[in-house]
């Protein structure tokens, strides 16, 4: 397994990264300014995108791993790995839908629940986002800080 970044052609992972940020457009406005890894284990498996948002403070923009390769550890795994790439993170950030399977995920994780922006799916999204058969309208942040 190989966790590494990538600085050129980020749209060339467009389609794994679209699993987690149905909309393309809404990927636009963080994919060039974030970090993107990809977590490779005899071909890709996961990727995520990752932003400095201030001096020690990250967030988590989108964290994607293929659907037959769910619930065996990449998730965690590249999690982890980020923790390691960014020594001065002091708290890092990750908003997902108001729904119980991503909830848990984080919660794996370390993250804890810090805050809610209303209406954030219905506002951004030219089209309904439904997550686990449940319409997303909330945008729930977690944080984990160290």
């Amino acid at each position: 397994m190989n966790i590494r970044r990538i600085t050129e052609n980020k749209k060339a992972y467009i389609d794994l990264l679209l699993l987690a940020d149905e909309q393309e457009d809404m990927i636009d406005i963080y994919l060039e300014r974030g970090d993107m890894f990809i977590l490779d284990d005899d071909g890709v498996k996961a990727e995520c995108v990752v932003t400095k948002e201030a001096d020690g403070i990250y967030e988590l923009k989108n964290i994607a791993v293929l659907p037959n390769c769910q619930r065996k550890g990449y998730g965690k795994k590249l999690i982890a790995f980020l923790f390691t790439y960014y020594p001065e993170c002091k708290t890092m950030f990750v908003g997902t839908g108001d729904c119980y399977s991503s909830l848990s995920f984080y919660n794996a994780c370390g993250f804890a629940e810090s805050h809610r922006v209303k209406n954030f799916f219905t506002d951004h999204y030219d089209h309904p986002i439904f997550e686990d058969g449940v319409q997303l309208v909330d945008m729930v942040y977690l944080k984990r800080a160290f």
